[in-house]
């Protein structure tokens, strides 16, 4: 049985292959972000086929809920009832729903969302 010092040195060394390999991956992600001229605010998928590879970038917003200022702000225009199914009282934006809302409800409550955008994921696969 090896010691746990060997054991523990060669951990330490591949993590920091994946540390680098991450890196090197969303150095790549970034560029292919630039070179399609994505917005940093896409909130869809988008999927390219290019050279034989289909690359399908989804992008996200990560939204939060000042939890009482939209309670304050859907008390102050009577919208007290549409708060359970716009919002998971975490509170969470039901996003689906936020979006099928009518904009004259959203738009008194939009100040209570703070949105910024995250990550993207990708998906590669060799096309045959």
């Amino acid at each position: 049985m090896r010691a746990m010092r060997e054991i523990a040195a060669e951990w330490a060394a591949e993590k920091e292959v994946e540390r680098q390999a991450i890196e090197n991956r969303r150095r790549l992600e970034d560029e292919m972000v630039r070179s399609f001229a994505l917005q940093p605010d896409l909130d869809s998928t988008v999927t390219k086929d290019v050279d034989g590879y289909v690359i399908k970038i989804t992008g996200r917003i990560d939204r939060k809920v000042d939890a009482d200022k939209i309670q304050e702000l859907a008390a102050q225009h009577g919208l007290e009832s549409h708060l359970s199914t716009l919002c998971r009282w975490k509170p969470e934006l039901n996003l689906t729903v936020w979006k099928a809302t009518d904009p004259t409800i959203t738009k008194l409550l939009a100040p209570a969302i703070t949105a910024k955008p995250g990550r993207p994921s990708f998906s590669i696969a060799h096309k045959e």
